[in-house]
């Protein structure tokens, strides 16, 4: 069945809870989606070129990992002594930690909860959410609150990983030379800027330049390790999870601090689910197992073997691992990677913004379709722009990746427990999984990332409060426009009325008719358009002929005409006022105007005789008004109403035609 959602068409929020639907109440199949937009990614996913644009946007982000992990690891406490038991038990948790986190949890499994192809916290909050619905409305309000909070968590992510990638790696140019030191900043500065300039292009032309590029970084990854591993294969052995378990015994106390640096390495995990609608699932899947997952262990183990040989190269193991002439070709493709490290929390941030404006925990922003197949490549002018002023504030804040490491890490394993619940609560609601199934997956994973959480938890004074007030800020910004929207939406119905009582009393007052068409964009056919009983009450006339167009999307690119419009005469075929409903497809323009141009030659509309030379549109646009009704503490409904300001224009939008759009306000107290 085709997912369709409805959007308004003109004022402040879409309607709470007007997701698309979901494709079915049994578990998807592994390589399969679950929509239409899923399937055709999945049939084509052996195609060299969506393997190698996952590579390029999905896994900059833990591809780049190895830059910092293992540093981070080792200079976070100098307890940590580069002998045998110590390295091999990090090395082992690093492992098993990717093995578990990733590869399980992550790939095989969260992989397969998507939303209409869509992943990220928030599209698995929407499916949990419907799987409660016939169960318990709290508890569906619930788990849409803590995907809220995923999000804004995953916000934060978004702010650091820039950050800290692009710094790690162009601070490798004092490994060559401390005297460079001074330009790390700058050059950090000048590149970010480029990588937030080119978003624009789409994410499927920024892969199509990046997936090579990172090919050539993981090939380098696994060469350099693989060289060190050769030369020390006894390292092989702290694959064994034996050697986690022994450091952890042997040293509680270390092996936990070590733990808040270890997620390091496992960052880019919640991108990789996020950026799932960019590529589909099978190109993802079989990029980390082809090439990411084998380069990364290769890297790790070869660090791991230097440490052990070198000890002094614990302080930058990743660049020291290279021979002197490859380290500045190193760092000029380091930093490189770490751009695209970065375009994969980037790209995931614009899905998380359409999600949490399906769900009415965003306001309308300009979203700009940049495939023509596929429907997750977008790019979001508004998010895009407030994540580079935040992430260069960051970078200027905290000066260097070791500061910065302080930070990370606290955002990301509250994310990873957030979706290990949600999933849980899809996997039990919506799939039926039985309960010995639910419980070794919430046991095994679940205690892995508290472990972690509680290990990053030692870090908020030394950074890790970044991460949170940022989380905290926009989950109140979420929260507060989800609950104003709420408020609005059910004080504007109040004022609408129902259509077919507003009909019915045109047609007893023997109104006066003017000539031409009044079109009015209109989210439903159940409530009257504030603009039409405006125009009613305040000129006490009506146009002859009257248009309630409502748009709605539906997840292919492309709609055929034919098939776009119905057109309901809403019970009187002589009244001159019939009803439009517009679907689009989501490359196609949502363009009003020609969707009343086609409606004329329709047979409902030619009775009508549409008289498209005197078209005028009217907007209804709501004033909101700040007052101490109950409902909402008075500094967040002054939140609200400054977000709704800043909502995108549907004037714009819709393709109306400036010179015969009339607005119309409607006052709404809030």
């Amino acid at each position: 069945m085709r997912a369709v959602r409805s959007w308004y068409a003109y004022g402040v929020a879409e309607r709470a809870g007007n997701e698309q639907s979901g494709a079915g109440d049994d578990e998807p199949a592994d390589e399969g989606g679950t929509a239409s937009r899923t399937s055709a990614p999945g049939r084509s996913a052996a195609g060299l070129g969506l393997v190698l644009g996952a590579l390029g946007v999905v896994y900059g982000d833990i591809g780049t990992s190895p830059l910092y992990a293992l540093k981070t690891v080792f200079t976070l406490d100098r307890n940590l002594t580069p002998d045998v038991p110590d390295v091999y038990g990090v090395i082992s948790w690093v492992f098993w930690s990717i093995i578990l986190i990733v590869s399980v949890k992550y790939v095989i499994f969260i992989l397969r909860a998507d939303n209409e192809g869509e992943g990220g916290v928030m599209a698995l909050a929407a499916l949990a959410r419907r799987a409660l619905l016939k169960v318990s409305e709290r508890r569906a309000a619930s788990v849409l609150a803590l995907g809220a909070l995923g999000a804004a968590l995953f916000y934060g992510d978004s702010v650091i990983t820039p950050a800290i990638s692009v710094l790690s790696a162009v601070e490798g140019l004092e490994v060559i030379s401390p005297t460079w030191e001074v330009v790390v900043l700058p050059v950090s500065a000048v590149i970010l800027t480029l990588l937030f300039a080119i978003q624009r292009w789409g994410t499927g032309r920024v892969g199509a330049v990046f997936g090579p590029i990172m090919l050539i970084w993981f090939a380098c990854l696994g060469v350099a390790g693989a060289a060190e591993v050769i030369r020390h294969p006894d390292v092989l052995a702290a694959l064994s999870p034996t050697y986690a378990a022994l450091f952890v015994v042997d040293h509680p106390v270390i092996a936990f601090i070590a733990m808040g640096a270890v997620v390091l390495s496992i960052t880019g995990a919640e991108a990789l689910y996020a950026d799932m609608g960019h590529f589909g699932r099978a190109p993802i899947r079989r990029a980390w197992f082809a090439v990411v997952f084998p380069a990364l262990t290769l890297n790790y183990l070869g660090q791991g073997a230097l440490i052990l040989r070198a000890p002094e190269s614990r302080d930058n193991p990743f660049f020291l691992l290279l021979p002197g002439w490859a380290q500045l070709p190193m760092v000029v493709l380091a930093t490189v990677a770490t751009v695209i490290a970065s375009q994969s929390v980037i790209s995931g941030a614009f899905s998380v913004s359409r999600e949490a404006m399906r769900l009415g925990f965003l306001p309308h922003l300009r979203i700009r379709q940049t495939s023509r197949s596929q429907y997750g490549q977008i790019y979001a002018p508004g998010v895009n722009w407030g994540l580079f002023v935040a992430v260069l504030v960051v970078v200027f804040a905290f000066g260097s990746s070791t500061n910065l490491a302080a930070a990370y890490g606290v955002a990301v394993t509250g994310t990873f427990m957030i979706t290990t619940t949600l999933f849980l609560v899809v996997a039990r609601a919506r799939w039926r999984w039985p309960t010995w199934r639910l419980v070794v997956f919430g046991v095994v994973f679940g205690s892995i990332e508290l472990t972690f959480f509680t290990a990053n938890l030692a870090k908020v004074t030394h950074g890790g409060w970044l991460t949170l007030l940022i989380a905290t800020v926009l989950f109140t910004v979420l929260l507060t426009w989800r609950r104003g929207a709420e408020l609005v939406t059910a004080r504007r119905i109040e004022r609408e009325g129902p259509l077919p009582e507003f009909i019915e009393t045109l047609h007893a007052t023997n109104i006066p008719w003017v000539p031409g068409t009044a079109v009015f964009p209109h989210p439903n056919k159940e409530t009257t358009p504030l603009a039409l009983r405006a125009n009613v009450a305040h000129y006490h006339v009506r146009h002859e002929k009257i248009v309630i167009i409502t748009g709605r999307t539906a997840n292919v690119p492309h709609l055929p005409w034919d098939k776009r419009l119905t057109i309901d005469d809403l019970g009187d075929p002589n009244d001159g006022i019939i009803h439009i409903d517009a679907l689009f497809g989501f490359q196609d323009p949502t363009d009003f105007p020609e969707v009343l141009r086609r409606a004329a030659a329709h047979p409902l509309a030619r009775d009508v005789h549409l008289d498209l030379d005197q078209v005028s549109y009217f907007v209804s646009r709501i004033t909101l008004r700040c007052t101490r009704q109950p409902g909402m503490a008075v500094w967040r409904k002054r939140l609200f109403i400054a977000l709704a300001h800043n909502a995108a224009s549907h004037t714009e939008f819709l393709h109306l035609p400036e010179e015969r759009t009339i607005v119309l306000s409607a006052e709404v107290a809030v």
